[in-house]
């Protein structure tokens, strides 16, 4: 292809820019939206409950052997374990990221039934759920009653019945858990009036199973058409016969029959038990804003996208919520769309404004509205281009995306701006006609525009090849990047010629006239001004560093300094794998007092209310007693849902720094609500924690797993080692919070069975346990239809008959015709034990929640946890994280993001090497990029040493993570990019006949302006992101200021560094390679001269 193809069809290129937009507009709208890219690890969740069972009994009975069948399933990455003294177990099995959600709830269903037969009759009854879902809440809603009408139990029916079943049929929901009591029928029975009649559990058990069944039974009147059967019979019609099935009404169930006396009498269920509709669990309680109300959490489908899964729920609970009956509303205290929308918005309009600041820097070096417009045009083509391929890569419109667009207005300008820039220059060395000047231009620049794309799309290349987590983020970071710096170079090389040559005119006295004209040449008038003294400081500088002696001092002495400081200040900054930021909600979990029933429990709630409600900040706020979000289930537990208000609302203006910090989530859990809970609730442990960042991947902080494999099972001595580890941690500087749930001390009976007093008694030892888990446990003994659904029927004792130990002498196990109370036959013994227990890949563990302290990292907190626990644990016992800490864990020691660096800077040379036919001249453009690092790295501390001193201007800590390594990884190849204008400008004088001083001095006095456009406008366009707030906020402010921090440090050392190492290394090339030598053009020939003019007049002060 030509050179000047597009310069004489200029409406080809148009079209062909036109196309691209058209093509990228149509993806945009068809990119899903998401916070991150799909990255949770599948989730699959087992669950089942033992109804009655303690937390031991369930762990031995039930997880155990659904652990053992479990383990080693097809790419399972790790499994925990919880077992609960309200009978339920769960098992969540999380695997290897990219393995397919479907096959593994396959495999997990499949080894799940090879353990059926080991389990007890009670759970098999009940059945073994298996889901696929992650285990982080999409969105967490509420069905409160504002007028008093309805109490819990009717909101939590209207939910299991109205709500629940329409969300759980929506696409990408995995489960949705209500924290409230359904429906069911409870028979309440009375031991002593049992005992009078002679009647055990197991006799109600027997008569409901007799009386309230389905059955078939049959029909009538079927008459054969073939055969002799039925010859004679003239019937006409034939009957259904219809059995009228299970028991409907409660007066039905409490005529059922349990014995018929030999006087003819009929002894039936009413005379032995009250039956009543009642809830399967009386073990919640909750309320919101005040009122009562009844708390859903939906989960989300592992692989689906949660953004449209969120819409799907809130148009449901929109359209469901017309036909509430009046004084029921739904109220939304979390969902993950608020904190992903809120980011997007802050990101998109950091995006205009970067625009806007990136053109009128853009115009401040060309002076021309005209000029201006075509780098303008270029930035809006490559955007909106790059929609397209994301959509054709299979990419979402995430936080990674958009930073990668934001980065991109400062890098696909470049191309743009060599260009034009180009083209001004040849009018400012005398250029006349449009055309001739652009097509002069082009041949000077377009091998430098295609190298300096493609060193840096190289950049990118081996990042996408990174497995796991980082991999991910790196891959969608670095393509988007990448696909629209390819983009721009098209722009460049394609529509900016066409452009130039239509809209670019030398300056002239009649272009002064008229209002634009007037201010374009201000504009240049003071421009000119300040760029003419910069250009001569600058000139002067190089002048004297190209003497031999001092341009091998400088370039290499700068190197190593680079190097230095570049080890130094990454390995001084704190590790993270994405920054913690406002979501706009927090989160209470209470443990009370080990043994409180839910009513004390919620006076505990009540109590941390008053707290929540002096806090400006809270929007809403609902509670529940007898689930914790980190304890799990159990009536010593609860937890409260903090909304804030949205983060408009709680900024305060720029004027009031101080508020602003103290309005942030993490200052309103950590300042003002954990520091009054532990002072005015000290008989409870009550703590405030944000959210985790990224969905599937746990609650937040540091979730550590403390593992027994001893093999003793002593739980006991676990425990106290796990205390004394927790008071040492606690001690670190490095720590925040550290915390666990676990607990020994929750008051317990041990039941022991006489076995021996049963065989003389002539019962066996399983029908005591069965009628004690009967009497005080609860027994699910059959079923019953109402309201188009399946419910339980329950039987237990009446609450008022198995309050102490005592009462056991009034319940009664038969002994033939004889009855025996129930303490004839077992012992109680006062013990404490746990009121949850949990297991970590197959040992028993002790999960512990820890946060940093106030400039810490959750690294810095690991390398403490890994010491302390070295200091206080004896062999046997170890640890493992869970949910992102684990791959936060993965990155201490390692070297990956080093070799990563370490393997673009390799590809960078090899292109530079096949572009210059030399291995020596791109170490002018390789040795340029440790002082970007450097800057990149030191600005980030530097900031976080302001942090330390002056928290509420420099609002939230940096940390090495995800967003600082993508931002220094495109570093890497925008400096590159910027060294090459410099080392690609120099070859083409030096081949032309200048000699290797005057070629490198002349390049960067004529490079000095593009290269300060280039860098302004990136520097400008990362200016927004630095001083964001609101949502999103730290990851922002991350990458803006690693980028901002390596382009100025970076391009500084660049300016003064690659003309020297040009030097160097092309003195050293020639040595092995004459230089080819071409013809001199109109400009080459005026900056020789002035170059000349420039060495005679500078020689008497050199020599000085």
């Amino acid at each position: 292809m030509k050179g000047n193809i597009f310069i004489k069809r200029p409406v080809m290129a148009i079209s062909i820019a036109i196309m691209i937009v058209f093509i990228g507009a149509i993806s945009y709208f068809s990119l899903p939206l998401e916070s991150y890219p799909d990255i949770a690890p599948p989730t699959v969740t087992v669950y089942t409950t033992y109804q009655g069972a303690s937390a031991d009994a369930v762990m031995n009975a039930v997880i155990q052997p659904l652990e053992e069948a479990i383990n080693g399933v097809e790419n399972m990455l790790y499994m925990t374990s919880t077992a609960t003294n309200a009978g339920s177990a769960t098992i969540n099995v999380y695997f290897k990221q990219g393995t397919d959600p479907d096959m593994a709830a396959v495999n997990v269903q499949n080894r799940v039934s090879r353990a059926q037969g080991l389990l007890p009759s009670e759970v098999t009854k009940v059945g073994v759920q298996t889901m696929k879902r992650q285990t982080s809440f999409l969105q967490i809603d509420a069905l409160t009653c504002t007028n008093g009408q309805y109490d819990e139990d009717f909101i939590a029916n209207y939910l299991d019945i109205n709500v629940i079943p329409q969300i759980k049929r929506l696409e990408g929901v995995g489960d949705v858990m209500e924290l409230g009591g359904t429906y069911s029928l409870r028979i309440w029975m009375k031991p002593d009036v049992m005992a009078q009649y002679k009647v055990v559990p197991d006799d109600i058990t027997a008569a409901l199973a007799e009386q309230n069944l389905e059955a078939p039974a049959g029909q009538l009147g079927e008459k054969p058409v073939n055969g002799d059967h039925g010859t004679g019979v003239q019937n006409v019609f034939q009957y259904m016969l219809k059995y009228k099935g299970r028991l409907k009404e409660i007066s039905e169930f409490e005529d059922i029959v349990i014995r018929a006396n030999d006087d003819g009498t009929l002894l039936r269920l009413k005379d032995i038990a009250t039956v009543e509709l009642g809830a399967t669990s009386y073990s919640f309680h909750g309320e919101t804003n005040g009122n009562p109300g009844v708390q859903f959490l939906c989960f989300q489908l592992s692989g689906a996208n949660a953004k449209e899964t969120n819409d799907r729920i809130t148009q449901l609970l929109d359209d469901l919520s017309k036909d509430l009956p009046e004084g029921l509303e739904f109220v939304n205290m979390m969902s993950s769309n608020d904190f992903l929308l809120a980011s997007i918005a802050n990101v998109e309009e950091t995006l205009l404004i970067a625009i806007f600041l990136v053109i009128l820097v853009v115009y401040f070096f060309l002076q021309d509205f005209r000029a201006t417009l075509i780098p303008s045009v270029s930035i809006v083509v490559s955007l909106i281009g790059t929609f397209a391929c994301m959509a054709l890569a299979g990419f979402t419109l995430n936080l990674l995306t958009l930073f990668a667009l934001v980065l991109a207005i400062g890098t696909v300008v470049d191309d743009a701006i060599v260009v034009v820039e180009a083209v001004q220059a040849k009018f400012d060395s005398g250029y006349t006609s449009p055309y001739q000047a652009t097509k002069d231009a082009m041949s000077d620049v377009t091998m430098a525009v295609i190298s300096c794309t493609f060193v840096f799309m190289a950049v990118f290349i081996p990042v996408s090849f990174m497995p796991g987590t980082s991999g991910v983020f790196y891959t969608q970071f670095g393509v988007t990047l990448a696909t629209s710096v390819g983009i721009s170079c098209i722009s460049a090389l394609v529509l900016c010629p066409a452009l130039c040559a239509m809209m670019m005119r030398p300056a002239s006295e009649e272009r002064r006239k008229g209002f634009f004209g007037a201010i374009n040449h201000r504009t240049r008038l003071a421009y000119e001004a300040s760029y003419s003294a910069m250009l001569r400081k600058y000139g002067h500088l190089l002048r004297r560093l190209v003497s031999r002696k001092a341009r091998y001092i400088v370039s290499f002495g700068a190197l190593a300094l680079a190097v230095i400081g570049m080890s130094f200040f990454a390995n001084s900054l704190p590790k993270g794998l994405v920054p913690q930021e406002d979501q706009g909600v927090c989160m209470m979990n209470v443990s009370g007092v080990p043994g409180n029933n839910v009513a004390s429990t919620y006076d505990v709630l009540n109590r941390a209310e008053q707290i929540v409600k002096d806090i400006p900040e809270v929007a809403r706020y609902n509670k529940v007693a007898g689930y914790g979000f980190m304890s799990g289930q159990g009536t010593s537990y609860g937890m409260m849902i903090i909304r804030l208000k949205p983060w408009g609302e709680r900024r305060y203006g720029f004027l009031h720094p101080i508020d602003n910090f103290l309005s942030t989530s993490s200052m309103v859990a950590n300042a003002k609500l954990n520091a009054r809970l532990m002072t005015e609730i000290p008989d409870a442990q009550c703590f405030v924690f944000e959210p985790g960042m990224i969905p599937g991947y746990g609650m937040g902080g540091i979730e550590l797993q403390l593992q027994d494999k001893t093999g003793k099972a002593d739980k006991q001595l676990f425990y106290d080692y796990t205390q004394q580890f927790i008071g040492k941690l606690s001690a670190r500087p490095e720590v925040g919070r550290a915390v666990s749930t676990y607990a020994r001390n929750f008051p317990q009976y041990s039941v022991t069975v006489d076995a021996a007093q049963c065989k003389r008694a002539g019962i066996s030892p399983q029908a005591v346990l069965s009628a004690l888990g009967s009497y005080c446990g609860g027994a699910y003994v059959s079923n019953m239809n109402q309201f188009s659904k399946v419910y339980r029927v329950i039987l237990q004792s009446s609450p008022e008959y198995r309050m102490t130990e005592a009462d056991l002498g009034n319940m009664f196990v038969r002994n033939g015709s004889e009855m025996a109370p129930l303490s004839q036959f077992i012992k109680l013994e006062q013990v404490v034990g746990p009121e949850i227990d949990t297991r970590f890949n197959l040992f028993s563990s002790i999960a512990v929640n820890v946060t940093a302290a106030t400039g810490y990292s959750n690294t810095q907190v690991m390398q403490a946890i890994k010491e302390v626990k070295d200091e206080v644990f004896p062999t046997g016992y170890d640890y493992e994280y869970g949910g992102m800490s684990r791959e936060e864990a993965r990155t201490i020691g390692s070297i990956d993001t080093y070799l990563i660096y370490a393997v673009c800077v390799l590809l960078i040379f090899l292109i530079l090497s096949c572009l210059y036919e030399s291995f020596l001249i791109p170490f002018a453009v390789i040795f340029s990029v440790p002082a970007g690092l450097m800057g990149s790295f030191g600005f980030a501390w530097l900031w976080n040493q302001g942090y330390s001193a002056l928290p509420f201007i420099f609002l939230g800590q940096i940390e090495n993570n995800i967003y600082l390594q993508t931002g220094v990884i495109m570093l890497i190849g925008l400096l590159g990019k910027t060294a090459i204008l410099i080392t690609e400008y120099a070859l083409e004088r030096r081949r032309k006949g200048m000699g290797i001083v005057e070629a490198a001095y002349a390049a960067a006095e004529a490079r000095l302006r593009p290269i300060l456009m280039t860098v302004l406008t990136m520097i400008f366009g990362m200016i927004p992101l630095v001083f964001s707030t609101g949502a999103g906020a730290n990851g922002n402010r991350t990458i803006g200021l690693g980028v901002i921090g390596g382009m100025v440090v970076g391009t500084i050392a660049i300016l003064i560094t690659v003309p020297l190492f040009f030097i160097i290394f092309e003195w050293l090339q020639e040595r092995v390679r004459p230089v080819m030598h071409e013809e001199a053009d109109q400009q080459f020939l005026k900056e020789r001269e002035r170059s000349q003019r420039e060495v005679k007049k500078q020689e008497p002060e050199i020599k000085d």
